[in-house]
């Protein structure tokens, strides 16, 4: 699937993931391949990307946000990030 991180005032990631675990406001999720559509609220936490374009996992902190999945394609829109 095709993931996207953004923040306010830039890009922070954009490639292929196998899966991505998120912080939503009523507990970790995991967005697979082929994942129902889905839009859910972001707490402060760790969000992880795995089999992405490196083929190894990525975690970044993220402070809040919104994350949109449909079709294949999922865009995380947060407030802030740091890579871990």
């Amino acid at each position: 699937m095709k993931l996207e991180i953004l923040t306010p005032d830039k890009k922070v990631y954009e490639g292929e993931a196998a899966s991505v675990t998120l912080p939503g406001t009523m507990g970790l999720f995991e967005i697979l391949n082929h994942h129902a559509p889905i839009i859910s609220t972001l707490q402060d936490g760790k969000l992880t990307v795995r089999g992405g374009s490196a083929g190894k996992e990525e975690v970044f902190l993220i402070h809040g946000g919104v994350v949109e999945a449909s079709n294949n394609n999922v865009v995380v829109l947060v407030e802030g990030i740091t890579q871990k």
